[in-house]
Formats: structure tokens, C-alpha cells, sequence
């Protein structure tokens, strides 16, 4: 309470700070999404085409989060306090204590963890819109699908880390029926009290959240109990405001991509899970975290970061941000982004050359034993040092995942040349407050949002409960859909302000002098 008392008292006190309040949080987004969602039990079948763009969508809205939190100062804050204020650390243990916990090296730890799940979540997004791209490209070929389906079935992996982040994000709301531990290495862990069944009357909005978090829940079973949950909150409202902001976030990403392992699965004709076959990228990216897991509780931002809001002074994020980066190349070679770059790369590598081996085996007529990929016999040293040669011939700014904002580019780069648009009054305002450059932005409603992508011609479709694709009009020069959750009361305001922004602006290049009044 003492900390939160001295970060008041920095927050009133400084005339430096940036002041941006804190929208209603992204969260709010998928509440208003899922607050209506239903999963229908036999999905539409889509093609590889849409089931690419579908993925590119979300994988866009990662990168921008990504990017949010390199280039803004008060959005970096923000994820920063959701990271720290969810530790299992805060959960009491069987005798009704909390664990102990450090408060400056406990932020330094939410800084490394929550960039480190932003590059993992766009990583994977990647990843998944690559193989999708090999599919396209050699779909013709039986033995080179089947070897990429098997990699995609094995990505219900994936799920998983979306549901470690929703238990996560729940663990106070569920502590009635929790208690924290400590593991053997030091570790925080949260187990249940009881069995989550005995709560289906009691408390069935608790029942279905647990069950969510259960151990061997894929894709198929989460879907049950994303329904009953969504069920719930249709019939009883207020056990959706129940949820916390951040638990539901957490929730509507967990829904996005149950969804989506759900559409595959009925377009594609994917191969049961194995844990033999496949497992490429499952594999390697487990073996990267376990490199990079230990590191976080040397990293030091007590410069930066401590308290967290001081990481909205002029300098403060950017200085925490280049810390973590030059940390990351001390220990591991290079940095955070070109690991997992690198990791997507190599996968696709490896299942290239597989392939390749297949043909040849089948054209000798021989079947033998033909692994995946082989596991690497070079030491960590060795590992970090060719690494380390690599970095080296890196131009700078180049990975996917940069984490440190680039001093060369005020703004993202436009995809098209600037666009002229002749708007009516109330569109022109509309984007005039989204794509603002002042600290308080103010706020729009979704009709409001709604009614100017219409008078640009953009038809908008609803996909389920709050979520909307907006489609170009024919004449536009960029003909790809944006998908958008309709916010929390249909006001978008705060940070929502600008991942709506940078989405239109990753997607179509707008900004403020994109429209005119006509």
C-alpha cells in the first residue's frame, strides 16, 4: 500500500509525466464480443484463402499490440500493471498467506514477461499464416500436405499459452477455490481446492471458468465451455460485469483462437494430435522458453520502470525497452525478436527438407526412418556465440518482433501512398478524433465508427455477437477485410483509440490527413 501511495504522490506531483488516462482497457473490446458470442456447432467451411486472411487478421492485431508497447508510452504502462498485478505470487497460500514478494525486481521480472508473451503471441500468428502459406502454395502435392497438416494439428499446442495467460489473468477471481504454492525452483504456482463440479450449482459461472484452465483441454472441449459461459452471461447479464477487465481480455483471446482451431478443423481435413508427429515448432519454442525463462529474474530495470507509471516519464520506456533488448543479446547472441524470427525460419526450413527426404525415399522406394527435424548436438555456448557472429551482420530495425522503438521512423510506414478521401462533416470528425495526436483524444461511439466506414463504402458484415468485418468498396486500392469488436457500451475511447488507429493505418495507411470534408 506504501508503493501505491508514493506512486500517487509521483503521479500528482510530475508535470513531465505523460497523463493519457487508461481507456476502459482492450479488454472491454472482447467483452462486448463475447458477451454475445455463440459458437455454432457445424462452422462454416472456408477455403484456404479465407482461412489465410482470417489468420492474417489476427496476426495483424498482434502485431499491433506489439507495436503499441514499443511506441507508446502510457500502453506500455498499462500492460506492464495488468502483468504485475496478476502474479500468482498475489494468490493465498493454504494457511491464508500471500508469498513473498519483491516489489522492484518483481516489475523488472512483469517487463520481461509481458513483452516476451507480446513477441510469443505474434510469433505464433506468424508461424501459422506461414504454413498456411505453404498449403496454398503446394496444395496440389498429398505428401507435402501432409506433412504441413500435421504441423498445424500439433498448433492446438498453441492454445495452451492463450489459456496459461486467461488462468492467469482469473486467479484472484477464482482464490476462493485456489491457493498458491511455491514449487522446488522457486516458482509460484496456483492449484485448486476442490473439484470444479461441486460448483455447477453454486457458482456455475466459476464451474465453467475452471474448467477452461483444466489440464487437457483442447480446442473441441473449450468450445463447451465457452458457450455455457457465454450462455450464462446472455441469461444473466450481471455475471458477465462480474468478470475483470483483464480476465476477460484474457478470455476473448482464448475464444478468438478456440475459434479459429475450430474453423480449421472444419475446413481443413487436419490429422489427430500426436505427440510423435509434427511438434516442430511446439518443440522448439518450449525449448527457447526454457532458455529464456531463467533470465528474467537478473533483469534490472530499476532506472526505468520502478514504479511502473514512471515508465510514462520522457525517456523512461524507451530507456527500459533498449535495457531489456541489450539484455536479452548479452545472454542469449541477439535479440528477442530474431530468436523467435529465426525459430519460424528454421521450422519452415526443417519441414522443407523433410519433405524433400520423403520424395527421395519414395522415388528409391525405401522407407526409412525419417525424423523431422534432428535435434541440434551444438553446446549453449556454441549456440550463443554463432548467435552472436550473426547478430553482427544484422541490419538494425530488421526483425519482425523489434521490441525498442526506431529512432528513424516517427511514424509506422504507410503500406499505399496517401489517400484523399471526401467525407461528409461527422465522418471527417470521426477519424479526426481517432487518428489524434493529443493526450486526451476524447472518445467515439461505434455507430459513430460505423457510419463513417459506410459513407466510405465499406459494407460491414457481422461474424458473430460483437464481432464486424468491415469490407472494402471495389475501388479501394487495398481490397483486404478488417475484423473489429464492437467495445464495451459501444464507446471507443483510451487505448482502444489506438489499437483502432493502427490497425486502419497497418491495413489501409490512414491518418489524420486522409479525409476531407466534401
Amino acid at each position: 500500500m506504501l508503493n501505491i501511495l508514493v506512486e500517487d504522490i509521483l503521479e500528482i506531483g510530475s508535470t513531465s509525466r505523460n497523463t493519457k488516462q487508461p481507456s476502459k482497457k482492450p479488454e472491454e473490446a472482447a467483452r462486448a464480443a463475447l458477451s454475445k458470442l455463440s459458437i455454432i456447432p457445424k462452422p462454416e467451411k472456408l477455403s484456404l484463402q479465407e482461412l489465410m486472411a482470417s489468420a492474417l487478421d489476427q496476426k495483424s492485431s498482434l502485431d499491433v499490440y506489439l507495436s503499441l508497447c514499443r511506441e507508446e508510452p502510457a500502453f506500455l504502462a498499462y500492460a506492464v500493471n495488468i502483468w504485475f498485478f496478476t502474479r500468482p505470487e498475489l494468490i493465498k497460500d493454504e494457511k491464508g498467506r500471500t508469498l513473498p514478494v519483491v516489489t522492484d525486481k518483481n516489475i523488472s521480472i512483469a517487463v520481461f514477461e509481458m513483452i516476451h508473451n507480446a513477441v510469443i503471441g505474434a510469433a505464433i500468428w506468424d508461424y501459422l499464416c506461414r504454413l498456411l502459406q505453404l498449403l496454398i502454395d503446394g496444395s496440389n502435392d498429398n505428401r507435402y500436405r501432409s506433412i504441413i497438416l500435421q504441423e498445424i494439428s500439433s498448433m492446438d499446442g498453441y492454445r495452451s499459452s492463450s489459456s496459461a495467460r486467461y488462468k492467469r489473468s482469473l486467479d484472484r477471481s477464482i482464490s476462493s477455490v485456489c491457493q498458491a504454492y511455491m514449487t522446488s525452483n522457486g516458482v509460484a504456482r496456483v492449484s485448486m481446492k476442490g473439484k470444479p463440479e461441486l460448483l455447477t450449482r453454486e457458482n456455475p459461472r466459476l464451474h465453467y471458468m475452471l474448467r477452461l484452465c483444466e489440464p487437457g483441454v483442447d480446442a473441441s472441449k473449450a468450445i463447451t465451455w465457452i458457450k455455457n459461459l457465454d450462455d450464462l452471461h446472455r441469461s444473466h447479464p450481471r455475471e458477465r460485469e462480474e468478470m475483470e477487465e483483464s480476465e476477460f481480455g484474457y478470455f476473448g483471446d482464448l475464444a478468438v483462437i478456440v475459434g479459429f482451431v475450430q474453423s480449421l478443423s472444419s475446413s481443413l481435413a487436419l490429422p489427430p494430435l500426436s505427440l510423435k508427429k509434427g511438434q516442430l515448432y511446439v518443440s522448439k519454442s518450449k525449448e527457447l522458453a526454457t532458455e529464456l525463462d531463467p533470465l528474467k529474474s537478473q533483469l534490472d530495470l530499476a532506472n526505468f520502470a520502478i514504479p511502473i507509471d514512471n515508465l510514462t516519464e520522457p525517456g523512461m520506456a524507451a530507456g527500459a525497452l533498449n535495457a531489456l533488448d541489450q539484455f536479452v543479446v548479452d545472454k542469449t547472441g541477439t535479440k528477442m525478436g530474431y530468436l523467435y524470427q529465426d525459430l519460424i525460419e528454421k521450422c519452415v526450413t526443417d519441414i522443407q527438407e523433410y519433405y524433400q527426404r520423403q520424395k527421395t525415399a519414395a522415388a528409391q522406394n525405401t522407407q526409412p526412418d525419417l525424423p523431422l527435424a534432428t535435434p541440434s548436438a551444438e553446446t549453449p555456448e556454441v549456440r550463443v556465440e554463432q548467435r552472436r557472429q550473426k547478430h553482427k551482420t544484422r541490419p538494425p530495425h530488421s526483425s519482425a518482433y523489434d521490441i525498442i522503438p526506431n529512432p528513424t521512423t516517427a511514424e509506422p510506414e504507410t503500406v499505399e501512398p496517401l489517400q484523399i478521401f471526401k467525407v461528409k462533416p461527422d465522418t471527417a470528425k470521426t477519424f479526426s478524433t481517432l487518428f489524434s495526436k493529443s493526450q486526451s483524444r476524447g472518445s467515439i461511439t461505434w455507430m459513430a465508427f460505423e457510419t463513417a466506414m459506410a459513407d466510405l463504402k465499406f459494407s460491414v458484415m457481422p461474424k458473430f455477437g460483437s464481432v464486424f468485418t468491415f469490407c472494402p468498396p471495389p475501388d479501394l486500392a487495398i481490397q483486404k477485410s478488417l475484423t473489429l469488436h464492437r467495445p464495451h457500451k459501444s464507446q471507443i475511447e483510451g487505448h482502444l483509440l489506438l489499437i483502432f488507429a493502427s490497425r486502419l493505418k497497418r491495413l489501409y495507411g490512414w491518418g489524420e490527413q486522409s479525409f476531407d470534408i466534401e
